[in-house]
């Protein structure tokens, strides 16, 4: 058996464990990391791609920022579209100058995976048979198979990064954790194309047939949705009935405006809110997807990992460096404060601009009351905004 040892073992090599990576390598701590993927399958999910101040800052930080700002795409604003009228949502006006930054979830991975493989580090991929074991001691390890070697880690302390149904969460007793989740009755059917963007800014759409989202990774390459029903199946979704559908769901400039063009992914993706507390168990350290999911409404999925890896980092070097476990100790408490507040906006936007079939006719008339209070007033506005761009670490 291969036997290897590092300060912090992280397990799941997207974005939340490889910023995790970069920031404790630049702090002078050693990681490895474990991931069940092949590289190329963890670069080619399609996710995120509006990123909060703080998240580009940290990607600064880790010292990756670079072709972020020079591809990503600042926005100021995004645009509400109900009963075929568009209102503008002024980000930077109703902020203070505050913006967000239209940059691919998977371009973040891959220069987080580009600065890791730089630096030599060690990455564990097409791990098989992971398993955690002694995080409540202090001597936590983990055992896996790399191409049918048998490997042993030890590590002082263990971040599981590995997503909603990775290892690290689930090795946690059932009676040392709380689960809270609800669960939507409708998913997102997203197409990716190289199709210029519908619209310079990303248009939120409420409309009878139900929500659609337009969006963008880039000046050439669009990203949109269609909210549909748990039943339906991507394979019987053609390019032309997409676009077709969004169309429909548009307000007549976007609709007249819209390029259509060979898809190059189609998805259909479940929309549920969840969070499991607390966040740490002994040595074990829970972040981004393993610990909580949010509707990808309002655009906090990859932020909320972000910030859970500031915290985790900056403790994890408070450790080693000044011998301090206070960080560690808070970790927990100061990330669900952050979670469930994007929890809460996430839920509320999510519950604004869709259909809800099953609901009784009084919900329905709050829902139309509610984005009436919200298009009217200033102060609702400057909440949706200061929610949008993400409240301050």
């Amino acid at each position: 058996m291969k036997t290897l040892r590092t300060q912090v073992l992280i397990v799941g090599a997207g974005p939340s464990g490889l910023l995790l990576g970069q920031l404790l390598h630049r702090a002078g701590i050693d990681t490895v990391i474990v991931e069940r993927q092949r590289g190329d399958h963890v670069l080619s999910r399609i996710r995120a791609g509006v990123l909060e101040q703080g998240t580009a800052d940290l990607m600064d930080e880790a010292g990756v920022g670079a072709r972020m700002h020079a591809q990503g795409l600042v926005h100021d604003s995004f645009e509400l579209a109900v009963d075929g009228v568009r209102h503008r949502i002024d980000l930077r006006a109703l902020t203070g100058g505050r913006t967000v930054l239209v940059y691919g979830q998977t371009e973040v991975t891959r220069d987080l995976m580009e600065a890791r493989a730089e630096a030599g580090l060690t990455t564990l991929y097409e791990a098989a048979e992971v398993r955690i074991e002694g995080f409540d001691s202090s001597t936590p390890r983990a055992f896996c198979s790399i191409h049918g070697e048998p490997v042993e880690i030890t590590a002082d302390f263990i971040a599981g990064c590995d997503g909603f149904h990775g290892v690290c969460r689930a090795s946690v007793p059932t009676g040392a954790i709380q689960l809270y989740e609800k669960v939507y009755p409708f998913g997102w059917l997203g197409l990716l194309s190289d199709t210029p963007p519908v619209s310079a800014e990303l248009i939120y759409s409420r409309h009878a047939r139900g929500f659609s989202l337009c969006s963008m990774r880039s000046a050439t390459r669009s990203r949109y949705y269609l909210q549909v029903p748990l039943t339906e199946r991507v394979e019987d979704w053609s390019d032309a009935r997409f676009w077709d559908e969004l169309r429909g769901r548009l307000d007549p400039e976007a609709a007249e405006s819209l390029i259509t063009g060979p898809s190059l992914e189609k998805s259909i993706a479940p929309l549920r809110s969840f969070v499991a507390e607390p966040m740490r168990f002994g040595r074990l350290f829970l972040a981004g997807d393993a610990a909580h999911i949010v509707p990808p409404t309002g655009a906090k999925g990859l932020n909320l990992a972000a910030s859970d890896v500031r915290y985790l980092s900056q403790a994890l070097i408070e450790h080693y460096r000044e011998r301090s476990d206070a960080g560690l100790d808070h970790y927990s408490a100061r990330c669900l404060a952050r979670v469930w507040k994007a929890e809460r906006f996430s839920w509320w936007l999510t519950s604004l601009m869709h259909n809800f079939d099953q609901e009784p006719a009084f919900q329905a008339k709050l829902q139309t009351a509610e984005l009436d209070y919200v298009l009217g007033s200033e102060a609702a506005q400057r909440a949706l905004a200061e929610n949008y761009v993400g409240l301050p670490l």
